[in-house]
């Protein structure tokens, strides 16, 4: 059976370089994808745009997505996924800088299952990410398939 993917939503290219050590480290053979902006995120969930090819292929077993994104915003993303009965049920987590008491509720209020904010002392951060990796792809059991 393939190990089930995670989707990388991240601009920083420091936070991206971290995210990917940490997640090879904890030895989880999972694949990750990385898109760097919203409209890539949207459109690699969907199968469309420059990810047509991926169509009617298996979604990841978890959506790590930052706020602040160029072209739609996180939150906006989020919005989209919620809206949408393939993605519906996606397991979403928030990983930001953001400590604004209004992100982490709109996150929440648009349906994130998760909402972290990134530590700011880097092995602090990759604890942080360590832990989100084994939760969500070893002990979090996912949504039954359709």
């Amino acid at each position: 059976m393939k190990a089930r993917s995670i989707l990388l939503v991240e601009d920083n290219p420091q936070d991206e370089m971290l995210i990917l050590r940490v997640l090879k480290k904890i030895n989880l053979a999972n694949e990750v994808d990385v898109v760097r902006d919203g409209q890539q995120a949207v459109d690699y969930l969907f199968g469309e745009g420059e990810f047509v090819a991926r169509a009617g292929t298996e979604l990841p077993a978890v959506v790590l997505l930052d706020i602040g994104l160029p072209r739609l915003s996180g939150l906006e993303v989020l919005a989209r996924l919620r809206a949408d009965p393939r993605t519906r049920l996606l397991p979403v987590v928030i990983l930001t800088s953001s400590d604004e008491h209004k992100d982490r509720l709109k996150s929440y209020e648009r349906g994130a299952n998760s909402f972290v904010r990134k530590p700011l002392a880097f092995a602090e951060f990759a604890e942080t990410v360590a832990r989100l990796g084994v939760y969500w792809l070893a002990t979090n059991e996912p949504p039954p398939k359709r």
